[in-house]
């Protein structure tokens, strides 16, 4: 299983290759999920007509990991984590990689830099 980020999406609906190639392979072989954190992201942005349909049909199709209390433990705790060596990153970018490394999941993002700080998050190249 592989935790698609919310950039990672984005991508995808919006037809950037070689995303478009490497999500469908993930939802074919249903082996794709996201986070809460990311389906409010995506819903957020999502306005009437063909792109926000086509956002709530790829929401629906694809398993949603809450937030629930383990996820939200590792994500606090790798927060405090970065803040003190000076590399924090962004509230829902530190909820998505507690989701992730709560369910033991590498993430697919286009966001290395933010990622790649936090410890014992794997995470799954684009390329």
């Amino acid at each position: 299983m592989i935790l698609a980020d919310t950039d990672v999406l984005i991508d995808f609906l919006a037809g950037i290759h070689p995303t478009v190639e490497k999500v469908r392979s993930y939802l074919a072989s249903d082996s794709l999920q996201t986070t809460a954190i990311t389906c409010f992201e995506l819903l957020s942005g999502a306005r009437e007509g063909k792109r926000g349909d086509a956002v709530r049909r790829l929401v629906t199709a694809i398993p949603i990991l809450p937030l629930d209390r383990d996820a939200a433990t590792s994500a606090a705790n790798l927060r405090q984590e970065l803040e003190r060596t000076g590399f924090a990153i962004g509230m829902a970018d530190s909820l998505i990689a507690g989701v992730a490394v709560a369910n033991g999941l590498p993430l697919l993002t286009r966001n290395q830099k933010h990622f790649e700080r936090i410890e014992g998050l794997s995470l799954v190249p684009l390329n």
